[in-house]
């Protein structure tokens, strides 16, 4: 049968199961927009800015587990895409992107609107396609979603010249993909993982590092059987966080550059160390060559560009956590490190790195820890980057897996409201609530008209310190208080809500936090709440840059009068 290669991509689309596309048209996407009534299976999403449509498809993906699509036309609807693309790279998230292109006729010629994106997204995406057939589309479709769901998941772009939108050709879906250059290794090799668990059955001081690898291939059953079964305590990257329940007696929370101080210390005394889907990023290693000096490292992970690249590795293991694990703990000798949980358990008394100060002004980590109490740890929590990112990943108890979604690699400010709407999007029944900075939310704050336009039930947490506030905290700590271009200015957040057309309230003070993240959750749709909070509060610990992961800095002690415990250390089994 005879079809456009519009009609060719919304029926290859359809057969991968998509489901949501979101996007904004242009001129070289307008025969694939004129197609999608077609094809009422495809939801169409209409963002403000392209950056918010590969969020959404970022947030989309990451909540549910599918790959996520966006679409944008050519020049600056594909490259306003391009940050969103290498923030889904960096995190491993599956994303397609689409993206309208100029008539075969023109490419290369300067024409209106015409960008090499295949060029300039090369090094950020899995793989690209430049379709200049519109026989070859439906084959180029498969590729793309085998591709970027398939061993570490990443984002792939489909490059489509508008003339190839309109020429016919015969459709065809193909049943499976040829691609022999490309075989993911999912089985671990049987010695190394023999080797592994040498190691682990014969440590002393073992300790789990966790990462978003954990997450990817579903392996929470496998990582806490290893867990429980040779009792080893567990800590997690920030993109880890949710693999492994927060609650649990072996749980030690994240680790790195604002990770809790016992985390960091552990990771400085272990004799064995065993890292599970994670790539040793600078933020969770800080000075390498002072990482883990004690311990001998097992390093898993399904890309084997990863192993070696950062930190040294004993045992690399290269495949599929969730079938490593599995393997893997049919070797595990139960073996109790009660000493070693005691002294864990001593630091983190000594330590506690996330006690909430008795203060008059409202403190961010009371609101975040308020979020938590109030939606009792059920809710999708997204964040922007910044501050409140490492705030909401310190103060919530992550149980649920897979209940935060934030930007790991590239630290994308402006990524919280297009990924909660992504998130929302593809978790209808879930709360999900966006934790985002005043300076992160300003990025992409256009995208509420989506909101409003889509009714997405997000509920909006700002946390408003009138600073871009990370920076001014490094400033303080390190430039000595020269508060260069961080004091931030900003609309009345709850009059920009109404403008939009969704309800909004300001919170200043302590006893009005409660009823207000009540009357949000009471709201069936979407609910903003500006949280007034202490202008100059910083985050810690922290782990100063150079410095080894033990030489943490913790709070001030003057600070010391607590208010209250963070969700984490009011855990009854801690």
């Amino acid at each position: 049968m005879k079809m456009t290669g519009a009609q060719i991509l919304c029926e290859s689309l359809v057969r991968e199961g998509v489901e949501v596309i979101f996007g904004i048209l242009g001129g070289s996407v307008l025969p694939l927009y004129d197609t999608l009534p077609q094809y009422p299976q495809l939801r169409h999403i209409l963002v403000r800015h392209e950056q918010g449509a590969a969020h959404a498809a970022d947030g989309y993906a990451r909540a549910t587990g599918k790959v996520g699509v966006c679409m944008a036309t050519s020049g600056p609807g594909a490259t306003n895409l391009v940050t969103g693309i290498a923030n889904a790279y960096l995190d491993s998230v599956s994303i397609v992107a689409i993206t309208g292109q100029v008539a075969r006729p023109f490419i290369g010629k300067d024409a209106f609107q015409e960008i090499d994106i295949t060029g300039i997204t090369l090094p950020i995406t899995k793989h690209n396609y430049l379709v200049l057939d519109a026989g070859s589309l439906a084959e180029t479709v498969k590729e793309a979603f085998h591709l970027t769901r398939s061993g570490r998941p990443g984002p792939v772009l489909i490059d489509l010249p508008r003339d190839v939108q309109i020429e016919q050709a015969e459709f065809h879906y193909p049943s499976r993909v040829d691609l022999p250059g490309y075989k993911p290794t999912l089985q671990g090799h049987p010695a190394q993982i023999k080797k592994a668990a040498k190691l682990i059955n014969e440590a002393r001081q073992p300790l789990i590092i966790a990462g978003r690898g954990v997450i990817i291939s579903g392996a929470y059953n496998e990582l806490k059987e290893l867990a429980e079964r040779a009792q080893i305590p567990v800590v997690t990257t920030l993109l880890g966080i949710s693999c492994f329940p927060e609650s649990h007696v072996l749980s030690y929370g994240m680790l790195g550059m604002h990770g809790m101080a016992y985390a960091n210390m552990a990771v400085a005394a272990a004799d064995v160390l065993i890292t599970i889907g994670m790539r040793f990023d600078d933020r969770a290693t800080a000075k390498v060559s002072a990482f883990a000096p004690h311990a001998h490292i097992i390093h898993i992970d399904i890309d084997p560009a990863e192993i070696g690249k950062n930190v040294r590795v004993d045992v690399p293991i290269v495949g599929d956590v969730k079938v490593v694990l599995n393997a893997l703990n049919k070797l595990i000798i139960s073996t109790p490190h009660i000493d070693w949980i005691e002294q864990l358990d001593g630091w983190r008394r000594e330590h506690p790195s996330i006690e909430i100060r008795d203060t008059e002004g409202l403190l961010p980590q009371f609101v975040i820890c308020k979020i938590y109490e109030v939606t009792r740890g059920e809710a999708i929590i997204v964040t922007g980057v910044g501050q409140h990112q490492m705030w909401a990943a310190q103060h919530c108890c992550y149980d649920r897996p897979n209940s935060i979604i934030s930007s790991g690699g590239l630290g994308t400010m402006g990524f919280g409201l297009p990924a909660a709407i992504g998130a929302k999007v593809g978790c209808p029944g879930d709360m999900v609530w966006l934790i985002d900075g005043d300076g992160s939310f300003q990025m992409t704050i256009q995208e509420l008209a989506t909101i409003v336009q889509d009714n997405i039930a997000v509920k909006i947490a700002i946390i408003h310190n009138s600073y871009l506030g990370m920076v001014r905290q490094w400033q303080e700590l390190f430039y000595g208080k020269r508060y260069v271009a961080t004091p931030l200015s900003g609309p009345d957040y709850v009059k920009i809500a109404e403008a939009y057309g969704l309800p909004g309230l300001r919170v200043t003070r302590k006893a009005e936090v409660i009823p207000a993240i009540q009357q949000a959750m009471d709201e069936p749709g979407p609910f903003l709440i500006d949280f007034v909070v202490e202008p100059e509060e910083n985050v810690y610990p922290m782990v100063p840059p150079g410095a080894a992961l033990a030489e943490v800095l913790e709070a001030p002690k003057e600070k010391a009068k607590v208010l209250s415990d963070s969700a984490k250390l009011s855990v009854s089994n801690i």
